[in-house]
């Protein structure tokens, strides 16, 4: 009997996989970078096998982004400094960028400059999105 991922290895690995995609890099070639298979990196993306500190290090170096991108947002079980448990947040926006459909869309809006045009499309979608819920009840 398999033991199930833990939630963080799976965010780690999620955010690994997104940042990875966003580059336009095959888990190959992230693999060679790292001295890897990209077996190796399905396993770390899908959160089967954890990543040690200093494979996460070499990992952020490779995907140009501090070790804090790869936590940011994610499950915790521990407290903040003013003792309060911090939860973790919602993970559809990181399951949402980690699909093809998610990355094409982010890659696509941030190219898009007019802040105004930018605002409009945010409303479609709210529009879309709002009379869809209702029509589903």
């Amino acid at each position: 009997m398999s033991k199930a991922p833990n939630p963080v290895d799976k965010y780690v690995g999620s955010r690994v996989r997104m940042r990875r995609i966003m580059l336009g890099m095959s888990q190959e070639k992230l693999g060679e970078a790292l001295g890897l298979t990209f077996q190796q990196i399905q396993k770390y993306e899908k959160g089967t096998n954890r990543v040690g500190a200093s494979r996460i290090q070499q990992i952020s170096e490779v995907l140009q982004v501090p070790v804090s991108f790869l936590f940011e947002g994610g499950p915790s079980g521990s407290t903040t400094a003013e003792g309060y448990n911090d939860g973790g947040s919602p993970t559809y926006v990181s399951d949402f960028l980690a699909t093809s459909e998610g990355l094409a869309l982010t890659r696509a809006f941030t190219k898009i400059t007019d802040a105004k045009l930018r605002r409009s499309i945010v409303d479609l979608v709210e529009q879309i999105a709002t009379r869809e819920a209702a029509e589903k009840r």
